[in-house]
């Protein structure tokens, strides 16, 4: 079904509320940013002669600075690339390892029942600038120190806070306040900067200088790594010299799996891209394009097929180094076809076993393509709203909490927290291929729900045909586990944006769900999309509203 009128199969009145944007066109390039100065700073690089990786770079640097409470050098990174001249398909992971003393046992010792949320005692080795320099080192053309000169530059005078970012300064600004150095740099005077006020980061200026001049090396090696391990030991953490020292990013040939023809490239473990190629799998024994996109026999399915596949990651998935577990098998079409016959058409499923916790995250991703056909889908996480919410001393460097969001205090669990371990994490990328070459580039943040909403965008467009700005700004929605009013229980508990059709969620409250709705744009998230139009030489971009990004194309 074409959809072809920005209703998406809503009514009149629901479809008044769609805030629709223009999509984006180029042939020489595109950049797709959930911020606007970020998205510019990349096709300035293109402009420039650089191609899609030494945007990403650019773009990636930037990004820690505009968007401070989602990413930065503190935090992990993830990525899918195709380099057009070698026919090329890699992914990176860039995340960090848990402490040498981190263990279970010492986590209790200090009182801990669950991994802290903040705190020193949250953070995991930030893995992301070890992925910046693998990528250059392999695909760049661009001088390294030039392409961090962006980002040096809005940190050292400064960048406008638009009424997004001071709302999100705002979110955290209790748990900010904590932290002396934390409070220093995000809320200057006091208080939390208020839209079109500019704020600046000097002393994250300064650091990023150091990367540009010394790269990965100063980073974890260097001066840099020698001023984050001082600040961690002074507040009583257990990272050692060769925790950092050792930091490397890994590449490889990411997982697969085909869909109605197209083939899905996810990032592997520790990353949760298994989880879309899983949902793919199961959805693609039903004939989905036959029913409206928010019809609740749709959605039914959707969220029944996400149920499955977290319940397998709830209970198998861990660090690869560390534990054994049936990573194959999981994205198979075999085990596809088996758990789709537990799927009730007519009735939602409880999960077998404990619901884990699941989190929203703060995190951003970005999509760049260039005119020779090279392509980089991009996702960079502080992992929750300011990570930790630690800046390490007069680094400037805001810590991630990658390792308290992740980790287990469990010992049986599959993801318990060990020295040297990799959390099992909630970033993922993704890109689809036809006919062996890029055609769909995308992701989007929201933490565990990631892998749920780059599940509904593909199938938005593989499935439904819409274009990639619709697909950006269609109505979400997420399952999560919750608590069952009729049940007095736990339960997983449909998330919907009101713009879904509320005779929908009416009818998947009668299937059995517990359905909350949330606001027109309330879901979260910030999808960006690119695809390649190869019969006309053009690229498209899709940039998501809610975070106000921007898709630029030339």
């Amino acid at each position: 079904m074409k959809i072809d009128d920005g209703s998406w199969g809503l009514s009149e009145a629901e479809a008044r509320r769609v805030q629709r944007r223009p999509e984006a066109f180029g042939t020489r390039g595109m950049v797709c940013s959930a911020h606007p100065v970020a998205a510019f700073i990349g096709l300035s690089i293109l402009q420039r002669g650089g191609n899609a990786f030494d945007a990403a770079i650019a773009v990636a640097a930037a990004e820690g600075v505009v968007l401070p409470m989602k990413c930065g050098i503190g935090g992990d990174a993830f990525a899918v690339a195709y380099d057009a001249r070698q026919r090329e398909t890699v992914a990176f992971n860039g995340s960090g390892v848990a402490a040498a003393g981190a263990t279970a046992d010492y986590y209790r010792s200090r009182g801990h029942k669950t991994m802290p949320l903040d705190g020193v005692h949250a953070v995991s080795v930030p893995g992301g600038v070890a992925v910046y320099e693998a990528m250059w080192k392999r695909y760049g053309t661009m001088d390294w120190a030039a392409l961090w000169e962006p980002a040096i530059r809005l940190a050292d005078e400064g960048v406008a806070i638009t009424d997004y970012i001071s709302a999100r300064f705002a979110d955290r600004a209790e748990k900010l306040a904590v932290f002396p150095h934390s409070a220093a740099q995000f809320l200057p005077h006091g208080r939390v900067p208020a839209a079109g006020e500019r704020w600046s980061a000097p002393h994250l200026a300064k650091t990023l200088r150091i990367v540009a001049q010394g790269g990965a090396d100063a980073f974890y090696r260097g001066e840099i790594a020698e001023k984050l391990l001082a600040f961690l030991k002074q507040e009583g953490q257990t990272f050692t010299a060769d925790d950092f020292a050792q930091q490397q990013a890994v590449v490889y040939t990411p997982i697969a799996t085909e869909y109605r023809g197209a083939t899905v490239y996810a990032t592997a473990p520790p990353s949760q891209g298994f989880l879309v190629l899983q949902q793919l799998n199961i959805i693609e024994g039903f004939d989905i394009g036959k029913l409206a996109p928010y019809s609740p026999e749709r959605m039914h399915l959707l969220m029944e097929a996400k149920k499955l596949a977290f319940a397998d990651r709830n209970r198998y998935a861990g660090d690869p180094a560390f534990v054994k577990w049936p990573l194959q098998t999981l994205i198979s079409k075999e085990h596809a076809a088996l758990r789709r016959t537990e799927i009730d058409p007519a009735r939602a499923c409880w999960p077998a076993g404990a619901l884990v916790p699941e989190h929203a995250g703060d995190t951003s991703y970005f999509a760049i393509a260039d005119g020779d056909g090279n392509a980089i889908s991009f996702i960079h996480s502080l992992s929750n709203s300011f990570g930790s919410c630690v800046v390490a001393g007069e680094t400037g460097v805001t810590l991630n909490n990658r390792a308290g969001r992740g980790f287990s205090l469990d010992p049986s669990h599959p993801n318990c927290i060990a020295p040297g371990r990799r959390t099992m994490h909630t970033l993922n990328a993704y890109m689809v291929y036809r006919d062996g070459q890029p055609w769909l580039v995308g992701g989007t943040p929201g933490g565990d729900q990631q892998a749920q909403w780059n599940t509904q965008v593909i199938s938005n467009v593989i499935d439904h045909g819409m274009s990639v700005q619709e697909a950006a700004e269609a109505p979400r929605f997420h399952s999560f586990p919750g608590t069952d009013p009729v049940n007095l229980g736990r339960a997983p508990v449909i998330k919907a944006e009101d713009r879904v059709p509320q005779a929908a969620r009416e009818a998947l409250a009668k299937l059995g769900h517990t359905v909350e709705t949330l606001g027109a744009w309330g879901a979260g998230g910030a999808v960006q999309l690119i695809q390649f139009d190869r019969e006309n030489g053009v690229l498209r971009g899709g940039t998501d509203p809610r975070p106000g990004g921007l898709a630029l194309g030339f």
